[in-house]
């Protein structure tokens, strides 16, 4: 008898906790309309809009040459690469392997069905000079890849600055996204 009222007590606090981040999102949706969104990041935090596999933007941005774009790996990471055009982009893959592909296998074989792109409080993309040069000369290159010290966002951060430096996580990504930009980060769905 427990059990099922664990269920039940777990769900519930699910959907509230489900509910205030919806909440939060419109807000600064919001104020992003508003022309008062955060524009510098704090040091508590660089991005304050994250991609969602539970909520989507009412405005959707156009991906640019050059951007930095990201998708959900079965709803726990993100993934990421830079943008090419023609809806095509460039990505480390697992096996090391820098290579081009189209959006649609960008997102197959994960959970998400968006993908989305750091763009400033007004959502502009925010394009490194050198991030498209770099990536298209690096495809079909190999990566000793590790998940943790030479992954995808190390990938992304070596196409933007050219320099080598391990980044573990999405959230230390967006980290030095925000101090090289000086903006806070905003991850907008692309169209």
């Amino acid at each position: 008898m427990a059990l099922p009222l664990l269920w039940l007590g777990g769900a519930a606090i699910g959907a509230l906790v489900v509910a205030d981040e919806r909440n939060k999102r419109k807000a600064l949706q919001v104020e992003r309309r508003l022309g008062r969104a955060p524009v510098k990041p704090n040091e508590k935090q660089a991005s304050p809009l994250t991609p969602s596999v539970w909520h989507s933007s009412d405005v959707k941005v156009a991906p640019m040459p050059g951007s930095i774009v990201c998708c959900f790996v079965f709803g726990v990471i993100e993934h990421t690469g830079i943008w090419l055009g023609d809806d095509s982009l460039v990505e480390l893959h697992g096996s090391g392997l820098v290579r081009p592909i189209s959006s649609k296998r960008f997102l197959a074989g994960r959970t998400g069905s968006r993908i989305f792109q750091a763009c400033d409080h007004q959502h502009h993309p925010l394009i490194a000079d050198q991030a498209l040069a770099r990536a298209t000369a690096s495809i079909y290159q190999y990566r000793d890849y590790d998940l943790f010290d030479n992954n995808c966002h190390r990938y992304v951060w070596s196409c933007m600055t050219g320099e080598e430096v391990a980044i573990s996580s999405f959230e230390k990504l967006n980290k030095q996204l925000a101090s090289y930009f000086n903006q806070a980060i905003y991850w907008d769905e692309i169209r």
